[in-house]
């Protein structure tokens, strides 16, 4: 009977084979641990670990190279040297505020307009050619892209910065795929593999960029996608480290203490949250959808941008990409007004910037309406049943939010926990949180902040 079990011939066998070919003494297969049934589709030669390796330290440069041109276009545009973004845009004057994204405007709509003219038809979008397409991308649109787009944040442009590092990592993974003939489902993976490591890089999260690239891109959580995913997104971050810091992206968030007041709210506000990303979620794609074109795609960022400058001479915290709100209500800081302003002008300004034709990433804004919203949740529900600090709400609203609006909730629970290195006691109500957000998001309409924003077919 054992004989017959050892050779059954229509038994899988692992791929690739191990050194240790006998099996346990219970006779038992490897290959009955789904993971470890083989590569798939694709297979992890010496060469693609190569290309993996040349990938993450690539995508770390590059992101290094536009953060270098980020801060040096904030610190310009405000006129201050030291200290956080917000509070540079905060000391500036208001009509140095209003000028700045005005200009922005001028430059991202001419820029822009020429780059999409005289690039028509190449592909820069790292979603869709993963999803719909051989991976392939234009490095000269991406590039220029790329650098438009940090330019515009830079001056206040609410839009996300990890969009540019994410792309030119998955640029760096198409070329590279190129180069050494890797087979076209090669190249989505390494490809996916540059744009999570992107994240990783510029944020210093690579277990969150690892998720980023599994959960989101690829769809799957199998060793042969995770384990490259793991490898080039800690190859990047600790490339990146020659130029941009080793700690936390958000630092001096306290250790907050897991209380029975956080579990109950995190149920009762998760569903809220997941309706509220549905709602961020279709404005994203209505704006997408119906951007201007032709001779009105120049002026539509100055118009844009304008407004969020002049609404900015009230609200200075909108001015960026969010991280500085966001990090004020990690700490605990802000009024049931302030909260409820940016919980409601984020969003909007957001998808203003972006439905004038500018290109930029979610990932932060998304993050930052959560948190903002957490907060307020959270100061209301401390009048029913106080005993947790408005900072703990806001760390679980921003996994929620983050989970239920790209659609990845072990992505977002990774990437809160590395941007704050903290909240490891919260992980009892923020699971739940962004669990109950995710599923709602999921149930009532199944689109993410990315698959919404994808090209009209």
């Amino acid at each position: 009977m054992a004989k017959r079990h050892h050779d059954r011939p229509t038994e899988r066998q692992p791929v690739p084979q191990p050194l240790i070919r006998r099996r346990l003494g219970s006779g038992r297969r490897a290959t009955e641990q789904p993971n470890v049934t083989g590569d798939g589709e694709v297979a992890l030669t010496p060469v693609f670990w190569a290309m993996v390796a040349l990938t993450g330290v690539a995508t770390g440069l590059l992101g290094d190279l536009l953060m270098l041109i980020l801060f040096t276009v904030e610190h310009l545009a405000f006129g201050y040297h030291s200290g956080s973004f917000e509070s540079g845009v905060e000391h500036a004057s208001g009509l140095r505020r209003v000028m700045s994204l005005a200009i922005a405007g001028v430059f991202g709509g001419v820029a822009w307009y020429l780059l999409r003219r005289y690039t028509k038809g190449q592909r820069s979008e790292v979603d869709d050619v993963l999803w719909n397409g051989s991976g392939e991308l234009s490095w000269r649109r991406s590039l220029g892209t790329s650098v438009i787009s940090e330019v515009v944040i830079g001056m206040g442009a609410s839009i996300g910065r990890e969009a540019a590092p994410k792309l030119m990592g998955g640029v760096s993974g198409s070329l590279l795929a190129r180069w050494v003939h890797l087979t076209s489902a090669q190249r989505r993976l390494l490809v996916a593999c540059g744009a999570g490591a992107g994240l990783a890089a510029v944020y210093n999260v690579p277990l969150g960029g690892a998720l980023f690239t599994a959960e989101i891109l690829c769809g799957s959580l199998n060793l042969p996608v995770i384990l490259p995913a793991l490898a080039c997104s800690w190859t990047a971050t600790l490339t990146a480290w020659i130029y941009l810091p080793a700690h936390a992206t958000y630092i001096g968030v306290p250790a907050y203490p897991f209380v029975a007041p956080e579990l109950v709210w995190a149920v009762l506000a998760g569903p809220v949250i997941g309706v509220v990303s549905v709602g961020f979620i279709r404005l994203i794609g209505w704006v997408s959808l119906h951007r201007p074109t032709g001779w009105k795609a120049i002026l539509a960022p100055l118009g844009a941008f304008t407004i969020l400058g002049l609404i900015g001479l009230r609200y200075p915290q909108l001015f960026g990409n969010g991280k500085g709100m966001a990090h004020d209500v990690f700490l605990g800081g802000g009024g049931f007004a302030l909260l409820f302003a940016l919980f409601a002008l984020k969003p909007l300004v957001t998808a203003l910037c972006l439905g004038s034709g500018a290109s930029g990433g979610l990932f932060t804004p998304t993050m930052s309406t959560g948190a903002v919203l957490g907060g307020f949740l959270g100061m209301v529900w401390s009048l029913l049943w106080p005993g947790a600090p408005v900072g703990a709400y806001a760390m679980i609203g921003a996994s929620a939010m983050i989970g239920a609006a790209m659609q990845a909730p072990l992505a977002a629970l990774a990437l809160v926990l590395e941007l704050t290195h903290s909240g490891f006691q919260l992980m009892i109500p923020m699971m739940a949180a962004t669990m109950i957000a995710t599923a709602t998001s999921r149930y009532i309409d199944g689109y993410s902040i990315y698959s919404a924003r994808l090209p009209a077919e």
